[in-house]
């Protein structure tokens, strides 16, 4: 093993999306200030990762992120991908429900929600019993939550959401650790609906004049996601990504922090974990062996592509299945609907998603049964050809982090490990959320603590819309 002798200000462990922003921010911001990204993997981007053959295209994990974080917004101008961009606008694309194995569409606005005949009239004047519920004692799960504040009609609604977010399974979800932001409202207001109500009415009075509120954008790129940490790559720089390189070791030194790892040791002021829960829980093991949790559940999903020719898709995103409807698949993104060029001229392509927190064994089905099984649940749903042009099945190479119980400890323990220690930090996916939007706010923030020379805060709970 190799000793470096030199001081480098800040460790970035791990290239993905969070690594990457506060890489890319301390260089843009503070040029004098020596930043290292080491990267175990021969890429960058962790989950990250576009599929491209034969004029299909399609993602083996998130397959884009919403316009309306301030953040994301202004590092797609700093990288010049603002001009790259694909956008589809949740105004007009629809998502759909299976229920009684039918597709329902979602309308994406509350008014039209209350119309539509989702649930019988009676378990909409339910929905107003949250008015008059106290806040839930302790941290129910979400099933336990959605059911005391709305009642049971709406549960299967509820499941889907959490099954297109998480892959989850909303019994076993806490709603603290999925939706802090919509528990403060209840705790706050006494009622969810009236918190979301003062909310709005503050929204109105602080949005410019003659500025109308919109309703968001899902945002990707011509040829995938991939894109995005590939831009934040070219930008940072070769020098300062040290790729296929995996970290052994971390403790405090003299002056700093050192970082062993299978081709050299490295010391600097300050280390930033930026990985999932899992693997940093592996690595802050050597500062803290008290973590309240060794490991969280993840979430695995394969993914069936599905190419058709002479087809059609009904208009939308895609739809979600709750697991009351006992299919095999969790649900289906029409990804050519979404965005331009994702599939040959004349033909569709859809992404049938399976396994996830409920049913893991799927994911050790082979590829055969796999694109056999999902063919035949899709087309109980859909109107398609005999036979498809094109099929492949994607397996991630990682899960989706899961926030169940004991996520707020664990959470409590992160807060209070890099407040006792100077220069330590850590971020990734699942310890502030799951979507690109929160890796991308809670990087930046972080950035922004490394270049103050302040320990890191965690942020308010943020107030999510939920949108199918």
């Amino acid at each position: 093993m190799t000793n470096s002798t030199d001081i480098t200000d800040t460790i970035i462990i791990g290239a993905g999306l969070s690594g990457l922003v506060i890489a890319h921010k301390i260089n843009q911001q503070r040029p004098d200030r020596s930043v290292l990204v080491i990267e175990k993997d021969h890429h960058t981007g962790g989950v990250i990762k576009s599929f491209s053959e034969n004029g299909f295209h399609a993602e083996y994990g998130p397959h884009g992120f919403l316009d309306n974080c301030e953040q994301s917004r202004t590092l797609l101008a700093e990288t010049g991908l603002e001009t790259e961009c694909v956008r589809a606008s949740l105004q007009t694309f629809v998502r759909y429900v299976c229920m009684n194995g039918k597709l329902m569409m979602i309308p994406q606005s509350p008014l039209k929600i209350i119309k539509a005949p989702l649930i019988a009239w009676k378990d909409k004047f339910r929905v107003l019993g949250d008015l008059f519920k106290k806040p839930l004692d302790g941290e129910p799960t979400v099933a336990k939550w959605a059911d005391y504040r709305f009642g049971s009609a709406l549960l299967p609604y509820v499941d889907a959401v959490f099954t297109g977010t998480y892959a989850g399974d909303y019994n076993q979800l806490k709603i603290d650790a999925v939706m802090p932001g919509v528990r403060a409202l209840e705790q706050t207001h006494g009622s969810v609906i009236r918190g979301a109500v003062a909310k709005a009415r503050l929204a109105r009075k602080n949005k410019e004049k003659g500025k109308k509120l919109q309703m968001p954008s899902m945002t990707s790129f011509p040829d995938g996601m991939e894109r995005l940490p590939a831009r934040l790559t070219e930008i940072i720089g070769p020098d300062s990504i040290l790729q296929g390189t995996e970290v052994t070791g971390l403790q405090r030194a003299d002056s700093g922090w050192m970082v062993e790892t299978t081709h050299a040791q490295f010391h600097a002021n300050n280390v930033v974990v930026a990985l999932p829960v899992n693997p940093s829980l592996h690595i802050l093991g050597a500062i803290d062996s008290t973590a309240p949790l060794a490991q969280i559940p993840d979430a695995w999903i394969t993914t069936v592509v599905f190419g058709f020719k002479g087809a059609a898709l009904p208009p939308g995103f895609g739809y979600l299945i709750p697991e009351k409807e006992q299919r095999f698949t969790l649900g289906t993104l029409f990804s050519s609907n979404m965005f331009p060029n994702r599939a040959p001229d004349g033909h569709i392509v859809f992404e049938t998603l399976i396994g996830g927190r409920r049913h893991p064994e799927r994911n050790d089905l082979d590829d055969e049964t796999l694109i056999r099984e999902a063919l035949a649940d899709v087309k109980g749903l859909l109107d398609l050809p005999a036979q498809p042009d094109f099929t492949r099945v994607l397996r991630p190479k990682g899960g989706i982090p899961q926030l169940e119980a004991g996520y707020q400890e664990l959470l409590a323990w992160r807060n209070k490990l890099v407040a006792d220690n100077d220069g330590l930090y850590v971020c990734g996916f699942g310890w502030e959320g799951i979507g690109l939007n929160d890796m991308i706010k809670t990087a930046w923030s972080i950035s922004e603590q490394i270049i103050a020379r302040t320990p890191q805060t965690q942020e308010a709970a943020e107030v999510k819309k939920v949108y199918f």
